[in-house]
């Protein structure tokens, strides 16, 4: 639930994507996207009045999700669409593209006046006021109601904030310490919310552009929730995710004592650096995009400055930045593609681990399936950064082996099939269904393995796509002892291409460069057995307890999720012998009860999720409602301390011998895995997954 109008405003403007089109030639890429998903999608739906409807829908909810920039009057202009996109985009019409652009810019633009009307006079915060939020608010009825929702929206950001002043202070009333914030907080909010709309106003392309784009992403999403509608921005930064090195400034952002944005440190060798006039500490004043107004960012969160760095679409910007000695300096930079640093480069790559106990096992976390974007025949992928881990781990004389996928979304399905075949012999491990009906295989044609000893992967409700291809045949395998949640349930594969539908798929490159791309999805994946991780996900061998914080959304949940459908099994694989795990499921039952941290997951009762709430702004009620929070959250941090503080007598955490060598050259590299070592300690995941491996491990 979103509070502060700078929130509200922060969270529209993520849904945006931003390219160098005009907004006409929207329309032919909505055309386009159409034209390629039917050659391409694996099961396109059909452009008619019923997806007509959700385009509608998706479009309105990516610009105003919160009900404060469109009126009713706005929504019956637009509704006359609801059904007619599907006629409108076959014909590359712009007419709705038009209206909403037309109106939108002209809601910002009074929002803006009416932010500065609001802000003109201080905010009472007696009575009995109050504001309800609601996921599914209805649009003002006029533009009066509208100001009033805005008006509210900013007293309750500033009564937030003036209540965590009180609190500082006692928590007692005080009109003096009141009167003397409320002038500082209610120009900090109107600056704040201001400039989110100033971002959008002033977008590097135009708003058209960005409206259009909008548009064409809301089509792709339509058909699946994997199908989507990439500028080159875009696209560079989901390839930035698979291992591509992202374009940057090469510079990061921390707060000052007084909670704004300061330049933190410079990458060597980025644009920053390079250019001679930027030092840790400078504080940025301004931001202006090429031929743009500049945008006051001198109160900026590192939040909110890191997402107008971001904006897609603005690869060269001028930032005005304070030094320490109260000069002003004039600073150009352009994005360039710099190498990452070792530190940054470590957060998303494979990372190993000795568990040394009664016996060591190693452990290995795989954040991301990454590929090799130097086309260096997979050295650099991720498959091989883990065929190269177990090396080293085998040589401190590991017993088993733990591979992480918790929170791993997947990535390169080639990655997936090689890091599968490290641990089975050659053979088949997946299948993949076509739009032609026909079913391939995944195979894995290198013999031999790398590591052959007993073997547990962890996943959970975040392990999507290709871990759960990984998950699935090492368990249809008997390979591994599989142990958590069930995962996501993606069992879809796309590719980006570029939009063109004279393309062919054989033969195209996908990484060549275009105005604009589509991420389709062209396959169903399937597991050897012939079954889906589709919906259902992969079931655990051994089944943990998910914290009482887990996400409980899956594939199963989206809108327009591809139904799963089995197929045969493939005939020629063959399962090793079955796993013990009833003997397994034993020593977790006991594991699980000696831990306090899974009696509370398991006992714990998640909160129903909240559609509404009606907010009091009166300053002494919200007060008592941040003591009636603060209370909570103190005893429930008593309570994580309390299975935080169980002590973990089964095994300590060392690196590998090679590793030592090399942390003890880079001092941040080894503040950062003295934190992820105490992480791996009291990870009660990892506890229990360290007792089923000794439970596997022949003596």
């Amino acid at each position: 639930m979103r509070i502060a109008l700078s929130h509200l405003l922060l969270g529209l403007v993520l849904t945006f994507s931003v390219s160098a089109q005009s907004p006409d030639s929207k329309a032919t890429d909505a055309y386009l996207i159409t034209r390629m998903v039917e050659k391409f999608h694996v099961q396109p739906r059909p452009l008619d009045k019923t997806m007509s409807a959700a385009i509608y829908t998706r479009m309105l909810e990516a610009l105003d999700d919160e009900r404060i920039f469109f009126t009713q009057q706005d929504i019956a202009q637009l509704s006359v669409y609801r059904y007619t996109l599907d006629q409108e985009i076959r014909n590359r019409q712009t007419g709705f593209l038009q209206l909403v652009t037309n109106l939108y810019q002209q809601r910002l633009m009074q929002a803006d006046t009416m932010i500065d009307a609001i802000a003109a006079r201080p905010f009472v915060f007696s009575g009995t006021e109050k504001i309800t939020l609601a996921e599914d608010s209805s649009y003002p009825a006029s533009l009066t109601v509208l100001h009033n929702k805005l008006y509210k929206l900013l007293k309750l950001s500033v009564a937030t904030k003036l209540a965590n002043a009180l609190l500082l202070s006692a928590g007692k009333p005080n009109p003096k310490l009141v009167d003397s914030l409320e002038p500082k907080l209610r120009k900090r909010a109107v600056v704040s919310a201001k400039r989110m709309i100033k971002r959008l106003l002033q977008s590097p392309i135009g708003i058209g552009n960005m409206i259009g784009i909008s548009y064409c992403q809301a089509l792709a999403e339509c058909y699946d929730p994997h199908t989507a509608y990439f500028s080159p921005d875009e696209k560079a930064s989901f390839e930035s995710e698979l291992g591509n090195k992202p374009l940057s400034y090469g510079l990061s952002l921390n707060e000052d004592e007084d909670g704004h944005a300061q330049i933190s440190h410079l990458q060597p060798g980025g644009p920053a650096f390079q250019s001679g006039s930027l030092s840790e500490g400078d504080k940025v004043i301004t931001v202006r995009w090429d031929g743009k107004d500049p945008i006051d960012v001198s109160d900026a969160s590192v939040a909110e400055l890191y997402r107008i760095l971001s904006t897609e679409g603005a690869n060269k910007l001028v930032l005005d930045v304070r030094k320490a000695d109260g000069t002003v300096r004039q600073v150009s930079l352009n994005k360039q593609k710099v190498n990452t640093e070792a530190a940054d480069a470590d957060e998303d790559r494979v990372k190993g681990f000795l568990l040394k106990g009664s016996r060591t096992v190693g452990y290995i976390s795989l954040p991301a399936f990454y590929e090799d974007w130097e086309d260096s025949k997979g050295v650099n992928g991720c498959a091989n950064d883990v065929a190269k881990e177990i090396i080293k781990l085998k040589k401190e004389g590991i017993g088993g082996l733990i591979l992480d996928l918790r929170y791993n979304g997947g990535g390169s399905m080639q990655e997936a099939v090689e890091l599968s075949g490290l641990f089975i012999d050659a053979g088949p491990v997946g299948q993949v269904k076509s739009r032609d009906e026909k079913v391939y295989t995944l195979k894995d044609v290198i013999r031999g393995t790398i590591w052959d000893g007993p073997l547990l992967v962890l996943v959970n409700g975040n392990s999507a796509s290709a871990s759960e291809m990984v998950a699935g045949t090492l368990q249809d395998y008997n390979r591994a002892l599989i142990v958590g949640s069930p995962t996501y349930g993606k069992a879809t594969a796309q590719v980006v291409l570029p939009m063109d539908t004279t393309i062919d798929l054989s033969t195209v490159n996908t990484r060549a460069e275009a105005s604009s791309y589509i991420k389709v999805t062209i396959s169903k994946l399937y597991r050897i057995n012939g079954t889906t991780a589709q919906f259902s996900g992969v079931r655990p061998d051994i089944v943990l307890p998910d914290p009482p914080d887990a996400m409980a959304h899956r594939e199963s949940d989206e809108a327009f999720a591809l139904p799963p459908t089995p197929i045969e099994p493939n005939k020629y694989y063959r399962a090793l012998s079955p796993l013990p795990v009833a003997a397994e499921k034993t020593i977790a039952t006991q594991a699980i009860g000696n831990s306090p941290f899974f009696r509370e997951a398991g006992s714990a009762i998640k909160p129903a999720k909240e559609g509404w709430r009606e907010y009091s702004l009166n300053l002494n009620d919200i007060v008592e409602e941040k003591k009636k929070a603060e209370k909570a959250a103190v005893a429930g941090s008593a309570q994580a301390a309390d299975s935080a503080e169980e002590k973990n007598t089964l095994y300590t955490v060392a690196n590998p011998a090679y590793e030592n060598q090399r942390l003890e050259a880079d001092k941040e590299l080894k503040e950062i895995n003295e934190e992820r070592k105490k992480n791996v300690l009291y990870d009660p995941y990892l506890i229990v997954a360290y007792q089923l491996t000794l439970g596997m491990i022949k003596p």
